[in-house]
């Protein structure tokens, strides 16, 4: 039997290594080139195959693929689109096996969140039953850390990492200039449902009086008396206090309390900003001068100071990825498997898809402080390990070097979709 063709894309939003899982993905396809004819990746992610609009990645030299495992953001392009259910809208993915059998893929590797396990699984299904069998591995990645089983997700590490040295350079800066300039410090991250980014702050916070001193999760909810309490105290009794939010924080009524009314590509709510929420708080009821900021895209891009346990972790699931494809697996992702805390272990584990899609992994509270402000040492050790290491990218002229590809296009065979 002739060997098959593989297909990459990138889902969602991207991180500081989902190229290096990339990476992953493509250096193993390569080393198997027996088993394994072209790769082929998605531009702008599953929009790629539905539109044929496929890259030729072996156009790629040797060396721009392994400086992938260096550069952030996607490489091939990603995009917020999340297909609907077969039953909803099967046309979609019918289109997806068109442009498959056309260019003789076999292999469907899905790197993104739980909605792209969701998609991956439904692909595997609806293949099997349309009688082109395609071996669907989903690849892991999100910042926000709430896929089940997987012990951490590629891309969480570095946010977190970033998050940590931010808030303490930062509370360094409201300290020195307390006295006669700002007394607080809002710093809002990202993390819609589960608080594992915010959570990561805490670890700036080794002794007593470090920033953060208030930590605001989504998985506690916001009451406005006793957090006003809470930073009042800390500039009493430390000068300044510095505050961590995720956008995700709700109030009492349920609601974001950023929630704008609109809604994104996903059909989840649009978040307007819940650090200038809290930053008016503190300047109308504490009378107290403030400063507010928002890691947005900062977080999830700064490749420059990636942690090396999850660049590690990033180009290991890409690898088994593949490795899960030769072994004749479907339906299944690589999941990290932590065997120890210290000295930190970890191996390569196999998840169900079924046991993976639209499932979310929130903070646990034996992770939450009693006073719901602050993490445990429980979720200290947890967190540690994955923000440990550094994986520089190679420096020029003071700046870091990233790579881009030529992302030279597939010619297409078949018409557009949705034509007649």
């Amino acid at each position: 039997m002739a060997k098959m063709n593989a297909f990459y894309a990138q889902s969602g939003g991207v991180t500081a290594v989902i190229n290096a899982s990339a990476c992953g993905v493509i250096e193993t396809a390569r080393a198997h080139k027996e088993r394994i004819g072209k790769l082929y990746a998605g531009r702008n992610g599953i929009l790629g195959a539905l539109h044929e609009d496929l890259i030729d990645t072996s156009r790629e030299s040797v060396r721009t693929i392994a400086a992938l495992r260096h550069t952030p953001a996607g490489a091939f392009g990603s995009a917020r689109y999340k297909l609907k259910g077969l039953d909803e809208n099967r046309a979609e993915y019918e289109r997806l096996i068109e442009v498959f059998r056309a260019h003789r893929i076999g292999y469907f590797f899905y790197n993104g969140g739980g909605d792209s396990a969701d998609t991956c699984l439904k692909v595997s299904q609806l293949a099997s039953s349309l009688g082109f069998p395609i071996q669907a591995i989903h690849v892991p990645k999100t910042v926000d850390n709430d896929l089940p089983i997987t012990d951490t997700c590629p891309g969480f590490g570095s946010v977190a990492k970033y998050v940590a040295v931010s808030i303490r350079e930062a509370g360094f800066d409201v300290a020195s200039m307390a006295a006669t300039s700002t007394k607080v410090f809002v710093l809002e991250v990202m993390g819609r449902h589960a608080g594992w980014i915010a959570a990561a702050a805490g670890l700036a916070a080794e002794e007593e009086g470090d920033a953060p001193h208030v930590i605001l999760l989504p998985e506690v909810e916001f009451d406005e008396g006793r957090f006003l309490a809470k930073v009042e105290g800390a500039v009493k009794k430390y000068g300044y206090c510095a505050v961590v939010v995720s956008e995700g924080v709700r109030g009492k009524d349920g609601k974001f309390i950023s929630e704008t009314g609109m809604r994104d590509a996903f059909g989840h709510a649009q978040l307007g900003g819940a650090a200038p929420v809290i930053a008016a708080l503190v300047r109308d009821r504490l009378k107290l001068k403030y400063h507010w900021a928002v890691a947005d895209y900062l977080q999830r891009s700064a490749r420059h100071i990636a942690s090396a346990t999850d660049v590690t972790q990033a180009y290991a699931v890409g690898k088994a990825a593949v490795e899960f494809a030769l072994a004749g697996k479907n339906a299944v992702m690589p999941a990290i498997i932590r065997k120890s805390d210290q000295p930190y272990r970890w191996t390569i584990g196999e998840a169900k898809l079924a046991d993976v899609a639209n499932k979310e992994k929130k903070l646990p509270r034996s992770y939450i402080s009693r006073d719901g402000f602050g993490i445990t040492p429980a979720c200290r050790a947890y967190l540690a390990p994955l923000v440990k290491g550094e994986d520089y990218p190679p420096y020029r002229n003071g700046l870091p070097q990233y790579v881009k590809l030529k992302n030279v296009p597939v010619p297409k065979k078949l018409g557009p979709f949705g034509a007649s």
